[in-house]
């Protein structure tokens, strides 16, 4: 008999080439000079800029160019005089669990529904990698806090998604997931399958460490149980503590846009360093018109070949000019609204800010000012900075005024700095003194704030003469 059955599911929805702009976009400067490098390495047709003098197009042939384009070799290299990314002022910064999955995420290509709510899960995450809601509460806090309709299935697809990046096993909802995710990325054979079959039906006998009982309900022989279980004991159950806590993944950082106040005014450039100036090479663009007039049978095999290698150099110029209008319409749109702060550093002025403010002047998604401000930095005359930093939300004083949240932890620092370390506060002295400052804020969001400043409890604070 057959019935109607209503099935929920993830479609890609963007073309490839709009993928690869998503992903340009939200490379930082230093991944977007291999980026550029790699591409003039495998399509000749594209070229650096070099001047009228240099442009020799009359000594080329389709088989020149056939040779080459198999051979792999590029015909242009970065010019030596052009400045380096290594010559300006960096900063190493640890890159943290969730800045490193939406990178990822930035790759998946998808739509702003489906990547405000991926990366509404990234968030939701523990510093060991896992998730410990259950979807259905978080589909209402979604509702809540994006004004986003979802419901547990969607939810689920998504986190399948992130479930594939690395490292290996984040966003599992429990130990048992975790290890399976690991283990499914491992070829299925021989000892990894039948671990997979260990943790998918007896991981209670296998975790309470009933091996005899697992042996003989899986018939398997002392050698073929040791093999697996050995698999097991190395997967890694906390995949996002060993980046939160591992020293090595310290990122090498290069500003992205550079600001300078003269005369009172704001001067926001974004350097080149070893990005060339690109154009479609003549040599092509001439070959190619050569062909269309010969107009043969075995010509038509070729003009598509050149038609193809042009069009994509034209595509990836414009996709790089997109690039930079975008990233310089955020960036002016964050200057101007946080236009008090960026006069002198001071974290006072920092307006409470949301993705939603500056999509709403650039006139640009959500998805797409989180993708802008991913991984970049900018330099200022009082330091570098990431742009994520001057994004926080806002709580509403007694008097009705707005503050960002930065300000209400860095009061709350202060009231811990200077209280006496013989009798720290509790959190409930903490919400008192808050209160008196102006901020009613619940005890448990107290709480909240103080563990994300690394701020221990007042029984761990105490300290006896």
């Amino acid at each position: 008999m057959l019935k109607q059955v209503l099935q929920q599911s993830l479609q890609q929805k963007l073309s490839p080439k709009q993928v690869q702009v998503i992903r340009m976009l939200q490379m930082p400067v230093m991944q977007l000079e291999q980026r550029v490098e790699k591409e003039l390495e495998e399509n000749p047709a594209l070229e650096e800029a070099k001047s009228d003098d240099d442009d020799d197009t009359g000594n080329i042939s389709i088989e020149d160019y056939v040779s080459n384009e198999s051979s792999g070799k590029s015909y242009n290299t970065f010019s030596s005089s052009r400045t380096s990314s290594n010559d300006f002022p960096t900063l190493s910064v640890k890159e943290t669990l969730p800045e490193q999955l939406e990178m990822q995420l930035g790759y998946a290509g998808l739509d702003e529904r489906h990547y405000l709510l991926a990366l509404f899960l990234i968030r939701s995450l523990d510093t060991d990698g896992y998730l410990r809601r259950e979807l259905p509460a978080l589909a209402d806090d979604v509702a809540f806090r994006l004004n986003i309709d979802t419901n547990e299935e969607e939810l689920e697809s998504l986190l399948k998604i992130i479930q594939g990046f690395e490292p290996v096993g984040v966003a599992a909802r429990s130990l048992q997931e975790c290890l399976l995710i690991q283990l499914e990325n491992k070829q299925p054979a021989g000892a990894v399958k039948t671990a997979i079959d260990i943790l998918n039906n007896y991981f209670d006998d296998f975790s309470r460490q009933y091996y005899d009982r697992v042996k003989e309900k899986m018939h398997l022989s002392d050698e073929a149980f040791k093999e697996a279980q050995a698999i097991i004991i190395h997967l890694n159950p906390k995949p996002g503590a060993s980046i939160d806590n591992a020293d090595d993944r310290a990122i090498h950082v290069v500003p992205d846009f550079f600001l300078e106040i003269k005369n009172g005014m704001f001067n926001l450039t974004m350097p080149r360093y070893s990005i060339p100036e690109l154009h479609v090479s003549r040599q092509y663009q001439n070959m190619l018109k050569r062909e269309e007039a010969l107009k043969t049978q075995r010509d038509k095999e070729t003009i598509a070949f050149l038609r193809q290698k042009i069009e994509s150099a034209k595509w990836f110029i414009d996709a790089l000019k997109q690039r930079q209008d975008t990233l310089m319409r955020t960036m002016q749109a964050i200057l101007d609204y946080q236009h008090d702060y960026f006069l002198d550093g001071d974290e006072t002025l920092l307006r409470p800010m949301a993705l939603k403010h500056i999509a709403a002047i650039t006139n640009l998604d959500i998805s797409t000012i989180s993708r802008v401000v991913t991984s970049k930095y900018i330099q200022t005359h009082f330091g570098i900075f990431a742009l994520k930093q001057f994004f926080s939300e806002g709580i509403h004083n007694e008097s009705g005024e707005e503050v960002s949240v930065r300000n209400i932890k860095k009061l709350l620092a202060e009231l811990v700095d200077n209280e006496d370390k013989e009798n720290p506060l509790a959190d409930e002295e903490l919400k008192d003194l808050m209160k008196k400052e102006g901020f009613d804020i619940a005890r448990r969001t107290i709480a909240k704030y103080r563990e994300q400043l690394n701020i221990p409890t007042s029984r761990v604070r105490k300290k006896s003469r």
